[in-house]
């Protein structure tokens, strides 16, 4: 009998411990549910003030302004979160910090230094088979290690010759690859 006692008494404590945790609850959700149906009240109030000096404006002639805030805000709300750029982000962090963030240092392209387009021509046409862009920028890298040699650039770059008709893209799956277009094709005649 007297194991039983104490598994009655736990059994208890735990019963009372979980109808606490429940009134709780419960409040909390009373609470939460009372200050929500005040600030969709202040809300309802704010877009009706909102609509009627926007009308205002409009009656004196005004062209409605948006502060740079406001811009910011409404582009930062058009896109979710995931699809924001990372210096969208890093300017909000900025914002809210008061800090700025550090620049990287960005080296200029030097005089006399080719284009990445021309570079990039220059490499697909010693080549024999269609390139990726990745194989395209590592070998870029080790060509020319003075300079900064990003994948998204070389990608870019590949994409504005296919656009200017002196690349051809071919997709084979899921990647892509780039070679010189034809001579027959190429614009500039040569």
């Amino acid at each position: 009998m007297s194991v039983d006692h104490p598994v009655a008494s736990v059994t208890a404590d735990y019963a009372q411990r979980v109808a606490d945790d429940l009134s709780a609850n419960r409040a909390e959700q009373e609470r939460v549910r009372s200050e929500l149906a005040r600030l969709q009240d202040d809300l309802v109030r704010l877009e009706e003030s909102g609509q009627l000096l926007t009308q205002m404006q409009k009656v004196l002639g005004a062209t409605p302004k948006r502060t740079a805030k406001q811009s910011r805000t409404r582009k930062a709300a058009a896109a979710p979160a995931a699809r924001r750029s990372n210096s969208k982000a890093a300017e909000g962090r900025q914002a809210a910090t008061g800090r700025k963030s550090p620049k990287k240092a960005v080296p200029a392209k030097k005089p006399g230094e080719p284009t990445w387009l021309k570079v990039t021509m220059a490499y697909l046409d010693g080549q024999s088979a269609p390139r990726s862009a990745a194989e395209v920028s590592n070998a870029l890298a080790e060509a020319y290690p003075e300079r900064a040699v990003q994948v998204t650039v070389v990608r870019n770059t590949l994409e504005q010759g296919v656009a200017q008709g002196l690349l051809e893209r071919s997709k084979q799956g899921r990647s892509v690859f780039y070679s010189p277009a034809p001579a027959a094709t190429d614009p500039s005649g040569a």
